[in-house]
């Protein structure tokens, strides 16, 4: 259970840099043929559309849509829960721990 506890902590302090850093990859970099994680400088791991899909196809991954409900009923990724970034660290039981767990905030 501390495993888990550390791996949503560490989740959530990824997702709140990763929401607020610039992606500095460029449109050709991100059209590579094989899906390769995309390291960060806050240590959060990027995956591109490819390596997502993949993973969902695979039954391993979870998306959470971290943005507001305003900004999710605009439009979301297929399947995403909606969980605001204020609010996950108290709703950390219905993120699965079997699965990777993918956030996107835009």
């Amino acid at each position: 259970m501390r495993l888990f506890t550390y791996s949503i902590s560490v989740l959530l302090l990824a997702t709140l840099f990763a929401c607020n850093a610039l992606d500095s990859k460029t449109s050709s970099q991100a059209q590579k043929s094989t899906p390769t994680p995309t390291p960060h400088p806050e240590g959060a791991r990027r995956i591109n559309i490819d390596e997502l899909e993949a993973l969902l196809k695979e039954g391993k991954a979870f998306v959470v849509d971290v943005r507001s409900q305003d900004a999710y009923d605009v439009g979301h990724i297929p399947g995403a829960k909606l969980i605001p970034v204020d609010v996950i660290g108290s709703r950390t039981k219905e993120l699965p721990s079997d699965k990777l767990i993918v956030t996107y905030c835009s």
